[in-house]
């Protein structure tokens, strides 16, 4: 009995493993494009660096500070009315995409900061010691000193969406964790409960050994 719900429910799971991956490769392609360069700008501009700007990194860092404060599930019904803007819509995995990108920028910036402040502070200083300009320092030091980190860094936001992405669920987001809420929890079907949960597990373990390979194939110290 439980096989055969499981198996007419199989268009289902794969329609929602497909809108996880939908939502999480936009969210994360958003992050990466935004909060790079902020993690960039919120390093380079701090206090002694080569770009020092006491205003515009605290202003920055107030407002990536503020964000993610916010815990998701509040930021995620916040946002509905940017979704309803951006996607013409307040449901589905389209509309979700939009606060979980949101919160994805500030977090990956945060860890592109921190990535960035593990390396050598000789080697920056020998960068500026031989007249290289920011954006040199920037594209042939940093970024390729902090290549594994930032590598770290975006398994660990994609990991971390995939938890967001079940929240989503419940503003009709869709997604595997939209699934679970409306069979497995509205529905009392520990069936697919437990299924969606094994799906999540491996779905993070996967990430998490794909991310770990590439950090240290990319790692040349």
């Amino acid at each position: 009995m439980l096989l055969d719900n499981l198996i007419a429910l199989l268009p289902e799971l794969n329609k929602a493993f497909f809108e996880t991956i939908y939502m999480v490769g936009i969210s994360i392609l958003v992050a990466i494009i935004v909060g790079l360069p902020t993690g960039v700008l919120l390093f380079v501009t701090d206090k002694g660096l080569f770009l020092e700007n006491q205003i515009f990194k605290n202003i920055a860092g107030f407002i990536v500070n503020m964000i993610r404060s916010v815990p998701f599930i509040i930021l995620l019904i916040a946002l509905l009315p940017l979704a309803n803007i951006i996607a013409g819509t307040t449901i589905g995995p389209t509309a979700a995409s939009v606060s979980l990108s949101v919160a994805a920028i500030p977090f990956f910036a945060r860890i592109v900061e921190q990535s960035f402040r593990e390396i050598d502070k000789g080697v920056i200083e020998a960068a500026v010691a031989t007249g290289a300009t920011p954006w040199m320092i920037i594209k042939d030091v940093l970024i390729p000193e902090a290549k594994p980190g930032i590598v770290q860094g975006v398994t660990i936001t994609i990991i971390s969406l995939v938890a967001y992405s079940a929240m989503a669920g419940i503003v009709g987001g869709g997604g595997v964790g939209d699934l679970a809420i409306r069979f497995g929890y509205y529905r009392y079907d520990n069936t697919i409960m437990i299924t969606t949960v094994i799906i999540l597990i491996c779905l993070v373990q996967l990430i998490q050994f794909g991310g770990d390979r590439i950090a240290r194939i990319v790692d040349k110290r």
